[in-house]
């Protein structure tokens, strides 16, 4: 491996503040983690349905929320000119985290039901701003007291902390609102939740103030960077263009599928199977993301993605035969596609510690996660509107009996495969850094 070391002291990662750091942003993931976890899903569900809007509607706002990570574009113009960026992340994020708290308490507030779905939408907007906007600042932040020889591991057990706790939450969370639900009792949820989220965000803060300030080299601290600069650093480095364009591929090939198998997979199976497949995928992913994070320090982030991408199309080509006299192939897909989420998450962004200097790691993280999201969104669109075809035609494809999901799978392992390849041939014979 090629690999250039920037990183001359690596004791300095022992002391600790370094490992108080560390350990307070693991549990601040966690916290955040849990947050966004009651605010999707069967919980925002509910509580936009409660509130009034419709199906469409919702619809539109998902497809709004779908591309918020264009917000972090917005950080590109504006990280060279903060001057403390610990308290500048902080505000935001908090701001974030506050308001997805506030949408459970909309429907208590005295105005007119037709304004509440108006004041949801923006509220959910602004969250979204607040926290995509800090989402690198905060992420290489806490990244800055790890060594670069262990942040695979550092980041697997990371996930591995969310993973399993917010697997605990999101059991604990769906058993509350039953109840409440069941008592015909939905606004008791509400104000439950709204609880919840505070207390979440309270913990998150202490968290966020016990990481201490990134330390920056006294020859940046003076130097604001130009903004041709930044971009000559990131989209004219070759070797980060072709992160994008890994990236790209990746998510293409995850968008064109996976949205669409919430309700194939409840044709396949009952409701609450599906619930017991979901868990079992989690805990294969948190069972793996340690060996993973091992793999990838060993032998560079690339060849991680690469192993992850591999496990990935190896569950596209099972569900590519998923019908309902093979649904169990549905099984072997969750559960694969969840082990390659341990392969592949933190990689996507690990990676760009490879190939572009730290100091434009927030701008490169940006750019790599509008575009390669863009792209994804792009494949989404498409691929409805492949699978409405298919619908609409009984089912069948030039004539061949298919399930829409069959075809998206077979798209998504052609692009995965590519994925692969461009890995295996372009990303790992670039040179490394170490940093």
């Amino acid at each position: 491996m090629d690999c250039e070391v920037q990183v001359t002291d690596f004791s300095v990662f022992a002391a600790k503040d370094y490992r108080r750091s560390r350990g307070a942003y693991h549990l601040e993931c966690a916290f955040e983690y849990f947050v966004s976890l009651l605010v999707t899903d069967s919980f925002l569900a509910l509580l936009l349905t409660h509130i009034g809007l419709s199906e469409s509607t919702i619809g539109v706002l998902s497809s709004l929320i779908s591309l918020a990570f264009l917000f972090e574009l917005l950080s590109i113009f504006v990280v060279e000119h903060i001057v403390n960026k610990k308290r500048f992340a902080i505000l935001f994020h908090m701001a974030g985290q506050l308001l997805f708290g506030a949408l459970y308490l909309i429907p208590f507030l005295p105005i007119p039901s037709a304004y509440k779905g108006t004041v949801c939408v923006i509220c959910i907007l602004c969250a979204y701003f607040g926290n995509y906007f800090v989402t690198a600042m905060i992420y290489k932040w806490g990244n800055s007291f790890v060594d670069p020889r262990k942040r695979g591991v550092f980041s697997s057990v990371k996930e591995m902390i969310s993973l399993l706790s917010g697997i605990v939450v999101t059991v604990a969370a769906g058993y509350i609102m039953g109840m409440f639900t069941d008592a015909g009792n939905t606004e008791g949820w509400f104000l439950f939740a709204g609880i919840s989220i505070f207390v979440f965000c309270l913990c998150d803060l202490v968290c966020l103030l016990l990481i201490r300030k990134e330390v920056v080299p006294k020859e940046q601290t003076r130097t604001r960077i130009p903004l041709r600069t930044v971009l000559h650093e990131t989209l004219g480095n070759r070797c980060f263009v072709n992160t994008v364009i890994l990236a790209s591929l990746f998510q293409a090939a995850c968008y064109t599928t996976v949205g669409f198998l919430g309700t194939y997979k409840n044709f396949l199976y009952p409701v609450a199977i599906v619930q017991v497949i979901n868990a079992a995928a989690n805990l294969m992913r948190f069972a793996l993301s340690r060996p993973f994070g091992y793999f990838s320090d060993k032998f560079t982030y690339a060849k991680g993605l690469r192993l992850g991408f591999v496990v990935a199309a190896i569950a596209f080509a099972a569900n590519i035969f998923a019908t309902p006299d093979t649904r169990f192939l549905i099984i072997v897909f969750t559960v694969l596609y969840g082990i390659s989420g341990a392969g592949t998450s933190q990689n996507l962004l690990n990676i760009s510690y490879s190939y572009v200097d730290s100091r434009y790691f927030v701008q490169a993280t940006a750019i790599k996660s509008s575009i390669s999201g863009l792209c994804g969104f792009g494949a989404s669109v498409l691929a409805g509107r492949l699978l409405s075809h298919i619908q609409q035609n009984g089912n069948t494809l030039f004539g061949i009996p298919v399930y829409g999901q069959q075809v998206l799978s077979a798209i998504s392992l052609v692009l995965m495969v590519a994925a692969i390849l461009f890995c295996k041939f372009v990303i790992e014979k670039q040179k490394v850094m170490l940093q």
